[in-house]
């Protein structure tokens, strides 16, 4: 089984050509690792020979184990071919590429034919109407002499534009990274390509993985003691809430393994349970018994830092198997399954979520 990460499709509208307050103070919340992973992935360009200030094409740095046996063949000479051609370094469209579809291996609606809920399709789910908006341009197959006015690619020269069709969808992703910052500045089009912070850290670090085989090293952040260690977290500003999600957010990229409560692995809740510790509340170990915990809210009524429950994992509706932390958005944070890949967030809309908790309610009892 394969893990859906999948988030949102790259972002259209008027402010492709301006950041905003609300975009700036999320950028800078990842200012602080960003260096560290992207020296680590290899993305960080320099200055011209010449000494010009411009910065050159992206150098394209070699394939890992991790690369050569996590990404199929044709995936992982696809990127390749394509980092060269548009000087986009092709770990960061693998990276993409695996966070979106885990290399069109996802069997979720929208990966091989049709869209998403939100209008999103192809192995780099890329905006086709609705809440994406229309990213690609035009149908989702149009001719390639077609100008539509979007991001819509013939990549492999077959006069066709198709979002499902990986030899196209991969360049098509290239051009929208390139239209927002890339090469020069990586995070700042990873973060046009999906809004959010979480995600910025995980392809950058699924970037080094594969590229160098192993994360980059986590910088200090301000926290005392390891990222993993829930003591370190009491001193972050704000409530419950912020705590929670500020230690969830540190174990991005982190791998999933089964019965592990940190700081290194975490299984689903193993890390549920540590992101309370973190904000100075006890819950208890497993999926079932947090959801018996409670107390349960209705759906519709969920907030940041709460628990979702879901029955998979060999759980039940009324003995889930499987818990992650509510984001906002639709979205959740969750270490999900051995062989699904690392710690990371993902929607929880279409995944028919058997119930909602909020344990920090216990705190005002």
């Amino acid at each position: 089984m394969t893990m859906n990460r999948r988030l949102r499709a790259p972002s259209t509208g008027g402010d492709q050509g301006a950041v905003h307050a609300p975009v700036a103070v999320a950028l800078a919340a990842i200012a602080l690792p960003l260096l560290a992973l992207l020296m680590g992935a290899g993305l960080i360009t320099t200055q011209n020979p010449s000494g010009a200030c411009g910065p050159q094409a992206a150098a394209q740095p070699g394939a890992s184990t991790d690369a050569r046996t996590g990404i199929p063949t044709t995936y992982l000479r696809l990127y390749q071919d394509t980092g060269r051609r548009y000087g986009v370094p092709w770990n960061l469209l693998a990276a993409i590429g695996q966070a979106e579809s885990d290399h069109g291996r996802d069997p979720s609606p929208g990966v091989r034919s049709g869209a998403n809920w939100a209008g999103a399709a192809g192995p780099m789910q890329i905006g086709i109407g609705g809440k994406a908006g229309n990213t690609w341009g035009g149908p989702p197959r149009h001719r390639a002499d077609r100008h539509t006015g979007g991001f819509g690619t013939d990549g492999n020269g077959d006069g066709w534009a198709d979002v499902h069709d990986p030899a196209d969808a991969v360049p098509a992703a290239a051009r929208y990274l390139l239209a927002h910052g890339a090469p020069a500045e990586v995070n700042k089009a990873v973060f046009a390509y999906n809004r959010d912070p979480g995600y910025v850290r995980h392809v950058l670090a699924q970037a080094a993985r594969y590229a160098t085989g192993h994360p980059p090293p986590v910088p200090a952040t301000g926290l005392h003691g390891c990222p993993g260690e829930a003591s370190g977290y009491a001193a972050v500003p704000g409530g419950i809430a912020a705590k929670v999600i500020a230690f969830a957010r540190a174990q991005l990229g982190k791998p999933y393994v089964y019965g592990a409560e940190g700081p290194d692995a975490f299984d689903c809740s193993g890390l549920t349970m540590r992101a309370y510790q973190a904000a100075g509340i006890t819950i208890p170990r497993t999926s079932q018994t947090q959801y018996r915990h409670g107390p349960r809210i209705p759906p519709g009524t969920e907030q940041p830092g709460d628990l979702v429950f879901f029955a998979g994992s060999q759980g039940t509706p009324t003995a889930p198997g499987h818990v992650g932390i509510v984001l906002g958005g639709g979205r959740l944070l969750e270490a999900r399954c051995s062989t699904c890949g690392p710690i990371a967030t993902a929607s929880y809309t279409h995944r028919n979520p058997v119930a909602f908790t909020r344990p920090a309610a216990h705190r005002h009892r």
